[in-house]
Parts: structure tokens; sequence; C-alpha cells
């Protein structure tokens, strides 16, 4: 099949068994790859009922069609399960080298099952597929681990590795890729440590087949060059994600103290402009990236070395926090990447346990001493030292906020920001009715990379509250979650403004299948409607209520910034997803009806 590396991979760990097949040219024809892959996988083959941690559920690495091609940031990879923080579905994408090198050893998808006695990593080097005993790594951080098995394979072998927070199974423990790249959200990691998966190893030399090699040239000629015609181009080379910080402040969308507000008094010492000055090295791109938002950076005061911070891990582990010194910010990133901790989920739930001891829930004898007060760094680094080894305090909140609060009384579930059991990214949302219904639907729980739909907010005004609301949010969660499936990154089209009639022209070249965009993005609709699906199967009793806001945002008024002693009324709320509901073609429970899915083949 053009555009693919032809095989899907299937390992189980409970019996060592290792097959291949082919790549059925249906399921590429309807889902694309990536994420489209990861979500037919995750409906077909979980079984309902399955636990999140046990060895039933799946572990669904997989690329897309442009993945490992000369395509602008053609280097993501979808990594999807039943995720161990939410109990329904969990996509989480990852940018970096691995899906390339997948692609050239000629898998698309790769679905672990099962669960081994003792730790291992999965080897794998063209059509060389062995499972490894991997016990002497069992115990090191992701970057110790990452450099011994380039060490032992090789520096082009390119891995997927968990931390002591994945062997641990923190609720929200991610996947490290290529020193510093993370698949995040939704606990992945903490599914590869149940299964006692230390890391996948894979190299491979071979071409990924295009149908027709001459317009596939010519159109990636010309997006490479848009990209570089971009005036943004400059600015987002230099900054990268850090430099929405200043942006976010401006417009009161930076978390700060547990999303009391949108805005940090002290923003300007975690700007871009200041995390260039003080700690950048140099700039780091995924594959085929001609705008590298990496930022590889030295930490002096700590004598570390990060990727990063980007801005979510800037939002959620500085402002949300109150941490103000971005040296600080980056030795807790670093912290997160090594134990192997999502950064938003980790900082969002310190901070809610700042505030929880704030608020007297919590004392000094539940934190063993700790001070645990907000713009404390010593408080941060202990405390995720102590979550990803499940210590003390540490065990509770290693299950996530919604969880910790069953723990900690009601009266924290009044001030817990998550929807569906996912802790909020980092935009704030009190008045920005838009971005507070894409966190409200988002299909992995509130996350930002599905819709990020603040910008709509601010086009036709953030104190409207409208159907057009609704239906913008519904177009971008079929745009955006798109290119998760095509393998490529969003943030040429968001960042560089790459127009996206380039993508159906491209597409056509490599695979030969000739296809609109509108064609493409009713594929995104149907893989949305599907993961839908799922969760109705694989949480008890999930409707409508799973999609309410925090209470916060509802209920609070907000402090500081342009938005302050602002809310989104909860009635304005319950409107906007009775109008979302409406358009998607869903029931007022929020189930797809049966029309929908027959026009979407489902």
């Amino acid at each position: 099949m053009y555009g693919y590396g032809g095989k899907i991979l299937r390992v189980n760990l409970t019996d060592g068994s290792i097959r291949t097949e082919a790549t059925p040219a249906d399921l590429a024809r309807h889902y694309l790859g990536g994420r489209g892959f990861g979500a037919y996988f995750t409906f077909h083959e979980i079984p309902a009922g399955a636990d999140p941690l046990g060895a039933d559920n799946r572990l669904i690495v997989s690329a897309g069609p442009t993945s490992g091609l000369l395509i602008p940031g053609a280097g993501k990879l979808d990594i999807s399960c039943k995720s161990p923080l939410t109990g329904g579905y969990a996509g989480s994408n990852v940018g970096g080298m691995f899906s390339a090198e997948m692609k050239y050893a000629g898998f698309d998808s790769i679905i672990v099952t099962g669960a081994a006695a003792q730790p291992v990593y999965l080897y794998l080097a063209n059509d060389r597929v062995e499972i490894r005993p991997a016990r002497e790594l069992w115990g090191c951080g992701c970057f110790d681990t990452e450099a011994a098995l380039k060490k032992s394979l090789g520096e082009e072998f390119q891995t997927l590795v968990i931390g002591p927070a994945g062997e641990n199974l923190v609720k929200y423990a991610c996947i490290g890729s290529d020193y510093g790249r993370q698949a995040g959200r939704g606990g992945v990691g903490a599914v590869m440590g149940s299964k006692r998966l230390k890391a996948i190893a894979v190299r491979g030399d071979r071409s990924v087949p295009v149908a027709d090699l001459g317009a596939y040239r010519e159109q990636s000629k010309a997006m490479f060059a848009a990209c570089k015609a971009s005036p943004a181009l400059g600015a987002w080379q230099r900054y990268g994600t850090s430099g929405v910080t200043t942006w976010a402040n401006e417009i009161a969308a930076f978390p700060t103290r547990h999303f009391r507000g949108g805005f940090l008094e002290e923003h300007a010492t975690l700007s871009g402009e200041v995390m260039r000055e003080k700690i950048v090295v140099t700039d780091k791109g995924c594959c085929g990236c001609p705008s590298p938002c990496g930022k590889w950076s030295h930490v002096r005061r700590y004598g570390v070395r990060v990727e990063g911070p980007e801005y979510e891990t800037t939002a959620l582990l500085g402002g949300d926090c109150a941490l103000t010194d971005i040296e600080d910010v980056a030795y807790a990133n670093y912290l997160c990447d090594d134990l192997g901790l999502d950064t938003i989920s980790a900082g969002a739930t310190v901070a809610f346990a700042m505030e929880c001891f704030e608020k007297g829930i919590l004392t000094e004898k539940d934190t063993g001493g700790v001070k645990l007060e907000f713009g404390n760094p010593r408080a941060l680094f202990t405390l995720l030292e102590r979550i990803a080894r499940r210590e003390g305090l540490g065990d509770t909140l290693a299950e996530g906020v919604r969880r910790s609060t069953q723990v900690f009384g009601e009266r924290s579930n009044d001030f817990a920001v998550e929807v569906k059991g996912m802790e909020q990214s980092g935009y704030e949302t009190h008045r920005a009715p838009s971005m507070l219904l894409a966190y409200m639907t988002c299909d992995v729980g509130a996350h930002h990379n599905r819709a990020w739909a603040i910008t709509y907010d601010l086009k036709v005004g953030r104190d409207l509250v409208t159907a057009d609301k609704a239906a913008a949010v519904i177009s971008l969660q079929h745009i955006r979650p798109l290119m998760d499936a095509l393998g490529c990154c969003r943030l040429q089209w968001v960042e560089l403004s790459l127009d996206l009639r380039h993508y159906a022209p491209i597409l056509a070249a490599i695979t030969g299948l000739d296809r609109s965009w509108e064609d493409l993005l009713q594929i995104s609709e149907r893989i949305w409607n599907l993961t839908r699906l799922y969760w109705f199967r694989a949480v008890e009793g999930f409707g409508r209520e799973a999609d309410y806001p925090p209470k916060r945002f509802t209920t609070e008024p907000a402090v500081g910034g342009a938005t302050a002693g602002k809310l989104t009324a909860w009635d304005d709320a319950m409107r906007l997803l009775d109008w979302y509901y409406e358009q998607r073609g869903w029931d007022t429970n929020g189930r797809p009806m049966p029309a929908k899915l027959r026009d979407l083949g489902l």
C-alpha cells in the first residue's frame, strides 16, 4: 500500500507470541492511520469491562500516512488505550523521530496486549522482533533508560520509554521519547508499566512507497515554501510555544493559583524572551519540522538539561503553582520528564493539593512536614518525587484530582478542575465559553489539543454565548485531530497559517487515493463518533453529566487580569452543550443517534 509501512505488529507479553499481519486497505481508507487506527483498535479489540491496568487492555502505537515523509512536521505518533485516569478512551500524541523509524521498519501499528512476568523491552529492527529482558533498566529514569538503549543498540534506534511513575502505575504517567518528547495525557505510561514493558526500541531502513513521486515532491516543496514565507516563522523558531505565555496573560488565559484567574503578576519572568536569554541552548525539532518548537535548555542552578519548558508546562508547573522563576519551572519540567509524569496533570494535581493545604483540608501532618504553599518550588519538587514513587501523600495524588477528592472530602470537589477525570490543560476558562465547551466535550477529558477555541472567543467576543460557538468547536474538533490521524503536526497550520488545502493533494500523491478536504473531515468525524461510542461502552452511566464543566468556572468569578470578576453562568454552559449535541446529531444525553452513525458508515 502506498504511504504505509504495510504491517500491523501484534505482541502478547503474557505468552510471548509475536505475529504480523498486513495493514487492511479498508482500515486505511476509512480511518487513515495514527489516531484513526488507535481509535478503531481501541473500540474493536479492548473488551467491555477491561481493567485499564489489566492484561486485556491494549497499548496501541500508530503512525500515519504522512509519518516519516517530507511533510512539514511529519513526526507525530498516536498511542491509544483504555485510560487508567478516566476509565474511557485515551489517545495521546507525541512528536519526535519514533513514528518515522517505525514506518521505515514497515509497521503502521504496534499492538501490545498481556503482561510480562518480569520487566522487558520490545526490540524491532525491520523484520526482527524480540521481547528482551529489561530488569537492569527497571527503576531507571526516562533519560538514563533511553541513553542505555541507544548505547547498547545504536544511536539510530528510536525509543519509547517509561520512568518510575509508569512502573508505579501513576494514573497520569507518560511515555517519553527523543530525550524530552512525551505522550503525556491519559496515563498511557501506566498502561505500559502494568505490562512490565519498560521500552520499545525500533530501527528501520526501508523506504515508504509513494504513489506519485513527482506530485509528492511538488506538493512537499510548496508546503515547505509556504512555511518559510510565513511572517510568524522567525518568532516561532526562536521561542516556540514559550512565546504564548505573555499573550495568555494579556488575555487572562494563563492559569494562576489553581485556575482562580488567568493573570500572573510576575508572568514576565516566565516569558519566552527570558527563557531564551537565561536557559535555552539550541532549538530542537521533530522529523521534517521547518519550525522547531522544542528548546533545549541548560538549567545551571540545578545542573540539568531538559527540552523545554513549553507553554503547557510553564502554565501548569509555573502559573498554576505560582512559581515565578523560569529555572524553577524548568527543573520541575526535568523531574517530570525523567520520572515519567505528564507535566499538565502533575502540575494541576499539585496546584489542587496546594489549595487544599491553603484551605486547611490538608495539613503538614498530611504532607509529611512539607509547607505545601503556592510559590514554593521545593514543595513542588518534593511532591513530584513522592507522586512518582507513591510515597505518603503522593500515593493519593498519583490517582489524579478526581480520585483525590474522594479521599479529601466533598469540600475539595468544589474547586477540582477536571473533566471526565482528566485535569484541565493550560487555558483559563472563566470567561471563554468556546474554550470551556471544548474542554467539556473533548474526547479524552479536559485537553486543549482537540479544539483550541479560545481564539474564536477573542474573535467574536468572549461574552457572547451563541450556537455559532458550538459550531466552531465542532469544526476544530474535526480539523485538529485529523492531523493526528495523518501523522503530522498541526502547528504549521495554527502558527504559520499553512493553508489546509495543501493536505488533500499531498495525501493523494502519497496514497494514490483522490479525496477532497471534505472527505478527510468526514473521516475525522467518523473517528470522533467512534471514540464517543467507546465512552458509553467503557464507563457505566456515561452521558451528559460527564461533559459538565468544573464548578470553579461557573460559580467563582475570576481573580485578576482582563476577566476579573467574570465567569460563565451554568445556564450558558448548558445551552452551549445543548447546541453542541444538536449540531453533532447526538441525543440530549450526548449519544450519537442512529442517523448520524449511518451517515458516517458506523
